[in-house]
């Protein structure tokens, strides 16, 4: 599935990690991860693929291995306001759609950044465009690190949740009133891909924050608090995993190897 206009891939990259210190650096047989992300989102239909960094070690490595890159702020708070300012930058129109592509993801599927693009296409009602897969496990469902999300008959997001969405009153239970079994059809995690269009990417970060996102700390729910929708993809299988911990790294190192 590939979108049917042009698309830009910014990739937000920030050098401060708490679990990962210098995380967009950290080499894979090579080559920086943030240009691993770069080369891969260069095989899906982008027109560009520009990494947005808060730090000029960052552009280097980038120029270095001829991926295009912008030098942003470092005090923003969040990827998003990193994506906005780089828009700008860009001097992107209003109605380019841009996808954001996680810069700890060097395994992503360029078939899913198009499939996520073309979204925005399908649904020229929504200002913003995710992906989602169904949930195999007990354990994912139940898990508040794994967020879950329904969707409505056009298949737009209804509610974007940390807590078991949707709840099934009727299904079995232990005896602390625990699910033993996934709701059907099965549930659906939401998988941290966006894409937007440029000018509500512009306009987020004026948006106040909802006081459903400061409970849930999910940003998505800004997004539906101020009426915007939110279409979404589902596809058939789990993206590979993204880096956060130095196990991540090992594994990707493994399969990138040698």
């Amino acid at each position: 599935m590939s979108s049917s206009s042009s698309f830009s891939v910014i990739i937000p990259a920030r050098l401060a990690s708490t679990r990962l210190p210098d995380k967009p650096l950290a080499d894979i047989a090579g080559v920086p991860m943030v240009v691993r992300v770069a080369q891969r989102a260069t095989l899906s239909g982008a027109s560009q693929v520009v990494v947005a960094a808060d730090d000029a070690s960052i552009v280097a490595a980038c120029k270095a291995h001829g991926v295009q890159a912008v030098l942003t702020r470092v005090d923003h708070a969040s990827g998003s306001d990193r994506l906005a300012e780089a828009c700008v930058q860009l001097g992107l129109d209003d109605q380019a759609t841009v996808v954001n592509v996680q810069g700890d993801e060097p395994l992503i599927e360029p078939a899913l950044i198009d499939a996520c693009a073309a979204l925005l296409d399908a649904h020229p009602d929504c200002a913003v465009g995710t992906v989602a897969h169904a949930i195999d496990t007990l354990a994912d469902y139940l898990n508040p690190n794994v967020v879950k999300v329904v969707l409505d008959a056009a298949g737009c997001a209804l509610l974007f949740s940390r807590a078991p969405l949707p709840w099934w009153r009727d299904g079995p239970q232990d005896s602390n009133g625990r699910p033993t079994a996934l709701p059907q059809p099965r549930p659906l995690r939401h998988v941290g891909l966006y894409a937007y269009r440029a000018g509500f990417l512009r306009r987020f970060p004026s948006l106040g924050a909802a006081p459903l996102e400061r409970c849930e700390a999910l940003e998505q729910l800004r997004v539906l608090w101020h009426g915007e929708r939110i279409a979404v993809h589902v596809t058939a299988h789990a993206p590979g995993t993204g880096v956060d911990t130095r196990e991540d790294l090992e594994r990707v190192r493994a399969l990138l190897g040698p």
